[in-house]
């Protein structure tokens, strides 16, 4: 099984760290005691487990979590369970600019305790941590987006690429609430009005070439691609995992699921990861 331990400074994004590491193939769990830490990897490398990689928050928040975790760490060494540590940094100004913006309190601000304080102390509690460390990130320069894509690079060995969802659907049957975006289709031809068409969907040739026959088609397909390559390259700098477009037509049997085709066929070459899904075909 592969581990990943994350600890490091509040505020350093640690919580973006852990949905990439999520997105990544990671099984996450957030936030769990250091106590604690070393048992739950037990339960997950029992003969029953069906993880095979699991990534696991560790905050150290008192003199006692600090040495909780570094008994954590010799059970596991002990128990010779292979982790990696990783650990994000963060300098004072900035961490003191995020929690002015999100409005939330650091976990050692208290009365009586200043927030200079609180990260001081901090530090001297996470500071063996940061020298055990396989990884250690500073995020003070980085966007969530970029510490996004540090983490799939580190982790996956590979650039984060955001997953495209072509979605067809009926609007007779409502709105995909998952949309990030949405096309109608309803005033193109509809092939339901020719008796040799209408049991048949958009996955067979007959239909397509009768949707794609018309000139007004072909302007809108091409149209819809140019946009959405825009929107999608826009969607991945700002770090978005998935974005899902969905096109729609009267009963979801045929021209949506005609374009929702063209589009994955035609995302798919352009080098995305995409995946075409159709779900009012069998209604």
């Amino acid at each position: 099984m592969e581990l990943i331990l994350v600890t490091g400074m509040s505020g350093a994004g640690k919580s973006v760290a852990i949905n990439a590491l999520e997105d990544v193939g990671f099984f996450c769990v957030d936030n769990i005691p250091a106590s604690l830490a070393a048992k739950f990897v037990e339960l997950c490398t029992g003969a029953d487990s069906t993880f095979s990689r699991v990534a696991i928050v560790v905050d150290i928040r008192s003199r006692e979590h600090h040495q909780e975790l570094c008994s954590c760490f010799r059970e596991l060494q002990q128990k010779e369970t292979p982790y990696q540590l990783l650990f994000l940094d963060c300098d004072d100004s900035t961490i003191h600019h995020r929690y002015k913006e999100t409005r939330r309190k650091h976990p050692l601000v208290k009365e009586g305790v200043s927030m200079e304080e609180a990260l001081q102390t901090e530090r001297q509690y996470l500071q063996e941590a940061r020298l055990q460390a396989d990884y250690v990130i500073d995020t003070s320069l980085l966007t969530a987006s970029q510490l996004r894509d540090r983490i799939f690079t580190v982790f996956s060995g590979q650039s984060s690429t955001m997953m495209v969802s072509c979605l067809s659907f009926g609007f007779k049957h409502g709105l995909p609430p998952e949309a990030d975006l949405v096309f109608d289709l309803r005033s193109l031809p509809n092939p339901f009005y020719q008796p040799e068409l209408r049991d048949k969907t958009g996955l067979d040739q007959p239909v397509a070439d009768y949707v794609l026959a018309f000139p007004q088609a072909q302007e809108l397909l091409k149209k819809l691609r140019e946009l959405c390559d825009f929107l999608l390259d826009m969607a991945q700098q700002e770090g978005r995992s998935q974005y899902t477009i969905a096109v729609g037509c009267t009963g979801g049997h045929h021209r949506s699921v005609v374009f929702a085709h063209q589009l994955g066929e035609w995302f798919r070459q352009a080098g995305r990861r995409v995946v075409v899904n159709h779900r009012d075909i069998s209604r």
